[in-house]
């Protein structure tokens, strides 16, 4: 994977430091951008060039704003000077029943969620197609796409929907050698311990553990290895899959049945 470039979004942090982290690891040089939290970019740049000898660009981006996505695409092609690899995972989570739903979660959750990833998915086809680059696009969604929760209606019908999606944009993409998947994250620690303790927050995940086939709540690192292996020529017969990296946590099974 020597030389291979990726793009990523809202990788300062969460799921999307984890996968900076693995790209970074597997050889990638890396464009990312972040939101609002320039401290986290400033150090998994300096993180990515001093421990994995790559190269990281960061950059700042509003995907609410309109054009923000295609700006930034732009700038991490001019700063990397090529591409191999996409990911899209800058999103936002809001949560409200239907009672409560407003415009503006709606329209917020639709653009960040969805517009972007389709925009962004675009111009990487488009740059791809037109330099003859067999590059791949992976799509963070979510296990909330394919199982119903309260006050869930957007932010898990957005997931739905991005699965249906990139299964008619692998079909478009097929056709010049671009593989485009998702990969459905379930319960996964994005904060530590500690830093839910030093929060004074409840560790919801500690209990929800137990109630996990596997035991354990995701890592960012488990969704990031998945990113690195379907971008890799190991996974080269593989296009329009969303992979679940979940623990097991959304397995069908008799209500009844103990874990």
């Amino acid at each position: 994977m020597m030389n291979k470039k990726a793009v990523v979004t809202g990788g300062s942090n969460g799921i999307g430091l984890g996968i900076v982290r693995c790209l970074a690891e597997s050889g990638y040089d890396i464009a990312l951008s972040y939101h609002s939290y320039r401290e986290g970019a400033e150090a998994i740049q300096s993180e990515v060039r001093e421990h994995y000898g790559r190269e990281c660009h960061i950059m700042q981006a509003n995907y609410v704003e309109d054009g923000a996505g295609k700006r930034f695409f732009a700038q991490a092609v001019t700063a990397l000077g090529n591409i191999d690899l996409l990911v899209n995972n800058a999103g936002i989570t809001r949560f409200e029943s239907i009672f409560d739903l407003t415009e503006e979660t709606m329209d917020t959750v639709l653009k960040v969620d969805f517009r972007n990833y389709m925009i962004l998915m675009r111009e990487a086809c488009l740059f791809m197609r037109k330099k003859g680059v067999c590059g791949s696009i992976v799509n963070i969604t979510s296990t909330r796409g394919e199982r119903a929760y309260p006050k869930d209606a957007v932010y898990g019908g957005v997931k739905a929907a991005l699965n249906r999606a990139l299964q008619s944009v692998a079909l478009d993409a097929a056709p010049y050698g671009i593989r485009v998947n998702g990969v459905a994250p379930g319960a996964t620690r994005v904060n530590s311990k500690a830093e839910i303790e030093a929060k004074g927050q409840p560790d919801y995940l500690e209990e929800l553990s137990k109630e996990i086939p596997l035991r354990r709540p995701g890592m960012p690192e488990d969704i990031g290895q998945a990113v690195v292996w379907l971008a890799s020529d190991k996974a080269s017969y593989v296009t329009g899959v969303t992979l679940r990296v979940d623990g097991g946590l959304i397995l069908p099974g008799p209500p009844e049945a103990p874990h």
